[in-house]
């Protein structure tokens, strides 16, 4: 499914379940302003159609004491595909990162990473990313605070939008 086959009730749609992806069928209806079964067919199709893939708890994660974030830029010795793939396969195997991503630029990798603290930060370099083989160099930022976070603004994939 393209971004030109959803309509204005699809993107109200998506921007409901962004903002509470537990709503009821019935409380999507009324906010969407469909009746609840041409409303639960469009997220059956938009499901289907693969524009959501998915439905997600939002965790505090300082009540698991691993509040701090801290961002790792990654620079790897190499770019053949057994580097690639040692690296990818490392970071889905750390629970601590939540996002890695292939970038442009200096570095090669953004890491996202959840820790308890420079303490855990620490560990977490020592115990687990220092020894992935193929990392020439990396450089950390802890997050101060996050002005925003959002997945995905439905509005950004309208037409002139």
């Amino acid at each position: 499914m393209t971004d030109l086959s959803l309509d204005r009730i699809d993107r109200r749609i998506l921007a409901a379940l962004v903002e509470d992806g537990r709503m009821s069928n019935a409380q999507l209806a009324q906010v969407v302003g469909l009746s609840p079964s041409p409303c639960w067919q469009r997220v059956r199709r938009l499901e289907a159609g693969g524009v959501i893939s998915g439905y997600q708890a939002v965790i505090d994660r300082a009540k698991l004491g691993v509040s701090e974030i801290v961002m790792i830029e990654v620079v790897l010795d190499r770019h053949d595909d057994e580097t690639l793939e040692v690296f990818g396969q490392a970071m889905q195997q750390m629970p601590e990162v939540l996002e890695v991503m292939l970038t442009t630029g200096e570095y090669d990798y953004l890491v996202k990473v959840a820790v308890n603290g420079t303490r855990g930060y620490e560990e977490f370099l020592r115990k687990k990313l220092y020894r992935v083989p193929g990392i020439r160099h990396s450089r950390s930022s802890f997050v101060l605070r996050s002005l925003k976070q959002r997945q995905f603004d439905p509005a950004m994939s309208e037409p002139g939008g």
